[in-house]
């Protein structure tokens, strides 16, 4: 029985292994080394910072990346030794599909054991360092802070709209100041500049050749257009925030500090028992949805009966999709209130747990 367990582990983690090397090289390729260029060479980010950034968003990662590399390994292994009758050899010499899956189940359960300290404790403060980072990021270069194309509601009072960006430099920006009770003050301009002011907490906007709305001095409820050759806009990046002092969300605290916080809440009369209990529940869910995966994945792989990846990829495409929209609705009914969060977040991997089961009850009978 050593020789069999060896052998199956060997024909798991192989795949496995390789799944999760390609997912964590497709993170990293799609988001990571695209972000970094970006920041390097057109926002002049320290690399430094940007390597940082990088580093610490690998646990992070890893909780999405370990559950499909364990259902590509098993769909893999299981669909190998299919097709080639291992399993139809091994029940011949006696060896139910209960022995066969025995080892897995014990080792994915380590595996899972191991996502759960990785989701609870290293992911939640890698997520949280992660933060930090964005915020000391734009504290020290503004323009990473910065989106082109999109309105900018980052800064107290003024919303900002920026068609180009290229490092400090800026072309054809609009700033919009809503006033209540008056008309909303635009200030539009050719070119900009943005200058940190890190130890005053503001960044100097400097514009060039444009036009503001100036209040009226005659009626200060009415706007007249100021044209100039240069505006310096100071902006107040109270909304940035010291990195020092950023408040945890609820992804970035562990579960005794959510536990805690729901004490601290309950204590003042704050009612945040449903959206905090739904991120302890989620943390939960996702650890052990490797284990959810190789039971419902064993006999989908016998039933394909092929060890090709293409195959593998399709299907775990199909089961991810499913169990991640019973995921997130359910985490959406459990903050609302509507449910408790333990049923909630674990009703998909109730659902394809027992699915697995009950498939792999019926091809052990037979």
């Amino acid at each position: 029985m050593r020789l069999l367990r060896n052998h199956l582990l060997k024909e798991f983690f192989s795949p496995f292994f390789s799944s999760v090397s390609l997912l964590l090289f497709l993170f990293l390729l799609g988001r990571g080394l695209f972000q970094m260029a970006d920041l390097v060479f057109n926002k002049n980010v320290d690399l430094l910072l940007v390597l940082k950034l990088l580093v610490v968003s690998l646990p992070f990662m890893l909780i999405f990346i370990i559950p499909v590399s364990v259902l590509v390994a098993t769909l893999v292994m299981f669909g190998k030794l299919s097709h080639d009758n291992e399993i139809t050899a091994l029940k011949a010499s006696g060896v139910g599909l209960a022995r066969i899956v025995t080892p897995l189940v014990v080792m994915v359960t380590v595996l899972c054991l191991f996502s759960f300290i990785l989701s609870d404790k290293i992911a939640s403060m890698s997520h949280y360092a992660y933060r930090r980072l964005l915020t000391q990021i734009g504290i020290e270069s503004p323009s990473a802070a910065l989106d082109e194309g999109v309105f900018i509601k980052k800064f107290k009072n003024f919303i900002i709209f920026i068609y180009e960006i290229n490092g400090n430099k800026l072309k054809g920006v609009r700033i919009y100041q809503p006033q209540e009770g008056k008309p909303v003050r635009t200030i539009i301009a050719r070119k900009g500049e943005l200058i940190s002011i890190p130890e005053k907490n503001v960044i100097k906007l400097k514009l060039i050749h444009g036009t503001s709305d100036e209040p009226d001095p005659k009626d200060p409820s009415r706007l007249y257009k100021l044209n100039f050759k240069t505006y310096d806009l100071p902006l107040n990046m109270s909304g940035l925030k010291d990195a020092e002092e950023l408040e945890k969300k609820p992804k970035d605290m562990t579960i005794k500090e959510l536990k805690d916080e729901i004490r601290r809440l309950a204590f003042s009369g704050i009612p945040a028992t449903q959206p905090l209990s739904a991120e302890i529940h989620n943390k939960i869910a996702l650890s052990f949805s490797g284990l959810v995966f190789l039971l419902v994945g064993i006999p989908l792989g016998i039933a394909a009966r092929r060890g090709d990846k293409p195959v593998s990829l399709g299907i775990s495409l199909v089961l991810m999709t499913l169990y991640w929209v019973l995921l997130i609705g359910g985490k959406a009914v459990a903050q609302k209130g509507l449910a408790p969060p333990f049923l909630c977040l674990q009703f998909s991997n109730f659902v394809l747990a027992g699915s697995g089961v009950f498939l792999l009850r019926r091809m052990a009978k037979h």
